[in-house]
């Protein structure tokens, strides 16, 4: 029955909510922080709970009025109530259900978002300049934070690749859906004879890591400073503030130049080294549920077209569900929320139908 599932989700709150108060706990930090993002992510259950048991409640009493009051005019109110509260009840349930699938831990997160440009030459790295500017228009809606952590620059504009940090409540379990190529169809500013292009570039987006998910040793790191040679004035070319990182037992480097202080580029280099880390494991979760679903994209299959962008027609294709939107200017302008959400509602769908075997 779902309220007996519910008052046990409710319970199991109540017990994190008393661990939490516990000396023991408040004085383990990794602990502590690990109850309260617990706690935080049982919140919106419980609270429908509580807003569930009273609408059962509320509806109980009307239809104990319905089978015991004499008065018609008392009775046709019950009637009413009840109707009311049953259509209450229905909705609420499917709500529930969606709340009650379990979720991945990593959503909460902030994200790192990669772009880089693919086929296409020119046009293609002006074009994951576009997305860059895309999803930091979105970012803004949300009132998120975004970092920048390295860049390479096109010859005729845009980005070669763009790394950069979204901070912000649920960043990554939103964002994640934009992993995979998004190819554009249109006129190159390059080309002078008029013939539609087309282009790609790839978007990765990845949970950030903490130091509680993954222990970095920093003898395990060499560390190489240089000059930067972005943008930021005066210090560009005059001071080592460049920072990059080289993961001695796997080979991986990561490399960040958007500060003008080495102290900063290292903080974030080191919290990107930690999330390429990360990825490793994380990306097996990830390869198993592309398999069963297709709203998302597995990391190992970084060449899997997820969207279309139709400049002539003004037009955006969302490959995996078959969504089409006319709208390509709002889009590019930010407003990616309606593909992201249609994206969610065919994930429940998908997981809704795989009767929680997934848990």
């Amino acid at each position: 029955m779902l309220l007996d599932k519910l008052e046990s989700v409710y319970r199991h709150w109540e017990e994190l909510d008393q661990q939490l108060k516990d000396p023991d706990v408040v004085s383990d930090i990794k602990k502590y922080i690990k109850l309260s993002k617990e706690i935080k992510e049982l919140q919106s259950v419980v609270n429908a709970y509580k807003e569930y048991k009273n609408v059962c409640m509320n509806l109980d009493s009307s239809k104990k009025i319905l089978d015991t009051e004499k008065d018609e005019e008392f009775r046709e109110m019950a009637k009413i109530e009840v109707e009311e509260l049953t259509e209450t009840k229905e909705k609420m349930e499917e709500e529930i259900q969606i709340l009650l699938l379990p979720t991945d831990p990593q959503d909460v997160k902030n994200a790192i978002v990669e772009i880089r440009a693919g086929s296409g030459g020119d046009e293609a790295s002006i074009f994951a300049g576009d997305l860059f500017r895309m999803y930091i228009k979105f970012c803004e809606t949300k009132r998120w934070k975004v970092e920048l952590v390295d860049e390479t620059s096109g010859t005729m504009g845009g980005y070669k690749e763009i790394i950069f940090n979204v901070s912000g409540d649920g960043a990554y379990g939103i964002l994640k859906y934009e992993s995979g190529v998004h190819r554009v169809q249109r006129v190159p500013q390059t080309e002078a004879q008029g013939r539609v292009h087309t282009s790609a570039a790839s978007v990765v987006v990845l949970p950030e890591a903490d130091e509680f998910d993954i222990h970095l040793s920093m003898n395990d790191v060499r560390k190489d400073t240089y000059c930067s040679s972005g943008p930021g004035g005066q210090s560009v070319n005059t001071t080592y503030s460049a920072v990059r990182l080289t993961h001695i037992p796997t080979g991986l480097v990561v490399t960040c130049q958007d500060q003008k202080s080495q102290i900063k580029n290292l903080e974030k280099a080191l919290g990107v080294l930690r999330t390429r880390l990360f990825e490793r494991e994380y990306s097996k979760y990830l390869d198993e549920i592309s398999s069963k679903r297709k709203t998302m994209v597995s990391t190992g299959d970084r060449s899997a077209k997820i969207r279309t962008y139709n400049y002539p027609q003004g037009r955006v294709t969302e490959h995996r569900i078959g969504l089409t939107l006319y709208n390509l200017q709002a889009i590019i302008d930010g407003d990616i929320m309606p593909i992201i959400g249609a994206l969610q509602v065919a994930e429940n769908a998908e997981r809704l139908k795989e009767g929680f075997s997934d848990i």
